[in-house]
This record gives structure tokens, C-alpha cells and sequence, in this order.
């Protein structure tokens, strides 16, 4: 995703990547797919409400679109929803979509998360988002690659498109009461702040504050490997 100073593609900062027939294939995606998927597995199928009913989720800043298309493939019952700042991006997203043969991947749409969700859509027509209309968001690796207004964006969206009960699941390093671990995940943030200032590891304390302004609470907090955690939050 692209945000603040010297606007930088979330596949080129975060990812060593290789490129083939447009699509992209990260290395750390690779990994981390899987164990994020066993989470998802608990809570998804917690937003089955009815019968039948379609489950509708929105990823924020999908970056090479490998964690959509792997989990669509295993929840069919899911629609998902990618997005990226940078159209650029679309490629490597729907490369990965039709690799699988997905039928429930929507095509990716340009988000901007600093801004309000009726702006959204395509220029000139109308936001494809509606309010209260979205079962659960998803968001891996956005909030220290970017500046703290994205962070706060999604809360703001999450506020507003999260149905009564829907879920936000955040992934990646965070610190926690001003504690970040292990060493490594502080130089990760040292690094990060030298490359651009407003970058950061954003603390759980934080992100809880702008989550209760916008009627969301922190649910559980989920260790994962490489010291990365997930967070899962309620509306």
C-alpha cells in the first residue's frame, strides 16, 4: 500500500519478491499464509448468522493477493473482497485469483483507507460500499509501513462497514504498552523509522483508542510465529 512521504508500494518495502506473468510471489505471504489461515478458521465461521447466507469480507491493502486467493479456497462460502491504493497492484492480485479458478473473489478495487468510504469507488460513480453491509475485514501488514493516519482509517472504515458482530482481524509486529519484543522487532522498527519517520510498530494501547472511538473492542490477541501476532476485534 502506498501511503504518506514518498508514497512506497507495500510489495516493494515489505516483500523480497519475484515477478512471473505479473504475478507476484512473496516469500514472507508464502510462510505466513497457512498458520494466519488456522486462525481464520475460528472465527468465520462465527459470522455464519444463517443458513446458506454468503459471509462478505473486505481485505485492506492485499499487496500480491496470495493471502486472499489461499484463503478463498478454503472458505467458498466467503466473498471476498481485495483492494490496493495502487492499480499496479491489481495485476499480481487477479493473476492469483485466477491461478486458482476462483469464483468468489470480487475483482480488486482502489482503496484509499485515509479516506472516507463513499469515496471509494471508481471516479465518478458511486462507493460499492455500504454502511453496516460487511461480515469481516482483513488487514496484514499495513500499519508499520504507513503513516499512523491508515491505521486510523481503519478503524474509522471498520466502524462504519462492520455489520453489529462483524470482525476486524489485523495482522503483524505490534508493541504492547510501550513493550516491544523480542530485539528483533526493535530494530524492525528502528528500520523502519529511518526509511520514513511516520512509519512505525503501533502499539496495542493505541490502536485500542482508536478502535473504542469507533465502537470496536479488542477480542484476543493471538501469538503467531515470527513474532507476529494476530488481533482480533469486534463491533
Amino acid at each position: 500500500m502506498r501511503t504518506g512521504r514518498g508514497l512506497t508500494s507495500l510489495t516493494s518495502v515489505l516483500y523480497n519478491s519475484f515477478r512471473m506473468r505479473g504475478k507476484i510471489t512473496a516469500p514472507a505471504a508464502e510462510r505466513n499464509k497457512e498458520p494466519i489461515l488456522q486462525v481464520l478458521k475460528q472465527y468465520i465461521p462465527t459470522l455464519c448468522t444463517e443458513p446458506n447466507k454468503k459471509i462478505r469480507c473486505l481485505e485492506i491493502a492485499s499487496g500480491t493477493g496470495q493471502h486472499i486467493a489461499h484463503f478463498a479456497r478454503t472458505f467458498s462460502n466467503v466473498i471476498w473482497q481485495p483492494s490496493e491504493i495502487e492499480e499496479a497492484d491489481f495485476t499480481s492480485i487477479s493473476a492469483h485469483v485466477a491461478e486458482g479458478r476462483l469464483t468468489n473473489v470480487l475483482p480488486p478495487v482502489k482503496i484509499d483507507i485515509r479516506k472516507p468510504f463513499t469515496s471509494w469507488g471508481p471516479d465518478g460513480e458511486g462507493s460499492p460500499f455500504q454502511p453496516s453491509s460487511t461480515d469481516m475485514i482483513y488487514n496484514a501488514n499495513m500499519m508499520h509501513i504507513s503513516e499512523i493516519a491508515c491505521s486510523q482509517g481503519l478503524f474509522v472504515a471498520a466502524g462504519e462497514l462492520l455489520r453489529p458482530g462483524g470482525l476486524l482481524i489485523t495482522y503483524g509486529p505490534y508493541a504492547n504498552e510501550g513493550v516491544l519484543e523480542p530485539e528483533s522487532n526493535r530494530d524492525f522498527d528502528a528500520s523502519l523509522r529511518r526509511r520514513d519517520p511516520s512509519w512505525g510498530v503501533r502499539d496495542i494501547v493505541l490502536l485500542k483508542e482508536f478502535a473504542e472511538i469507533n465502537g470496536i473492542s479488542l477480542q484476543k490477541m493471538i501469538d503467531m510465529p515470527a513474532n507476529n501476532k494476530i488481533l482480533v476485534w469486534k463491533k
